[in-house]
């Protein structure tokens, strides 16, 4: 009963399919106990009624509000009060699933797993995974705000009802979406079949060495021998260009001195956190032997140093920041000048 609960924050904007994804889970879980915490505006919280639950599911619903704009409130409350059931053993859950209002920013939300220090020990956030729907998410991405932020702040993205749109429809979403955060894994999805080894026990906020940018995108056909095939993205026309508030950036540099990028660390985070939605380095420090791993959500940031440098490899470092209105030339530049 001491060991953390992994929880897994599922977002995406309204009509992406979480609540489908949900259902084709407890479906096919192996009924281990686990608890849903179900969020939506208005009195009455439908989509809690639409789960197929079994004996071991239990849902808490949150209704009157968005858990975006109640973190410190009716959120934060309802996750003690679950986390006390469950110590007194009338609420039984192993892995907890957060399924957000389509109109939440996951900012506040993801920062509350952080920030609580009873919720920090009790919980462990496993990973934010985002849903985007293939045929609207161009059109929400022009008008909502929030469905940039929901992918910027996603470890996983799952692409969904690409099967109801043509090719290039779908090509130009996988597109912009990889412009807004090209950190994350994509992967495609049909009507919720998504096998849980693809978006549960993720361990993302761990701190590891692997920061590489997604080249592609995953077909996943649960009902096939072959469940996950890899396609490269298409290369789009250049006349086609989105000028999202939410990109991901990527610093590459040599060798870097550790005060000098510690100085510039901190400066960033103190002059564009709130901007900086997630971010991640894998850093060649000069005369230590292991990578200097940071990660970070806004203003709440982690430092570790990870495995060793091999002698026959390069010794590079790469920074990869998904922000909105950053000054990216001048980063740049204050990023280059941190090598020795």
């Amino acid at each position: 009963m001491n060991q953390a609960v992994s929880v897994t924050l599922l977002t995406g904007f309204l009509g992406s399919g979480k609540t489908t994804l949900l259902n084709y889970f407890l479906a096919h879980c192996d009924n281990a106990p686990v608890a849903i915490l179900e969020n939506e505006f208005g009195a009455v919280n439908i989509d809690g009624a639409l789960l197929r639950g079994g004996e071991n599911v239990n849902v808490v619903e949150l209704s009157n509000g968005c858990v975006c704009c109640s973190v410190r409130g009716e959120f934060t409350a309802a996750l003690r009060e679950m986390l006390e059931k469950r110590a007194a053993g009338t609420l039984k859950f192993e892995r907890l699933i957060v399924e957000t209002t389509g109109l939440a920013d996951p900012a506040p939300i993801v920062q509350t797993f952080f920030v609580d220090e009873h919720l920090r020990e009790a919980l462990r956030l496993d990973a934010v995974i985002a849903l985007a729907d293939a045929e609207h998410i161009s059109r929400q991405l022009d008008e909502h705000a929030v469905a940039a932020s929901q992918l910027g702040f996603a470890d996983r993205i799952l692409l969904t009802k690409a099967d109801r749109v043509d090719e290039e429809t779908k090509q130009l979403a996988l597109d912009r979406i990889n412009r807004i955060n090209n950190k994350a894994d994509l992967f495609e999805i049909v009507n919720g079949e998504c096998p849980e080894v693809f978006w549960l026990d993720l361990n993302a906020f761990e701190l590891t060495d692997n920061i590489d940018v997604a080249a592609g995108f995953h077909v996943i056909r649960a009902d096939t021998s072959h469940p996950d095939r890899f396609q490269p993205f298409r290369k789009m026309p250049a006349k086609r260009s989105w000028d999202d508030a939410i990109q991901a950036h990527v610093f590459d540099a040599g060798i870097l001195d550790v005060k000098k990028i510690g100085a510039f660390m901190e400066s960033c985070i103190a002059r564009f956190g709130n901007d900086m939605l997630r971010y991640k380095g894998v850093l060649a420090i000069a005369d230590h032997p292991q990578r200097l791993i940071v990660q970070g959500v806004h203003k709440v940031v982690g430092f570790d140093y990870g495995s060793m440098w091999h002698p026959s490899e390069s010794r590079v470092s790469r920074l990869v920041i998904i922000g909105r209105y950053l000054p990216i030339d001048e980063l740049r530049q204050e990023f280059a000048a941190t090598t020795i």
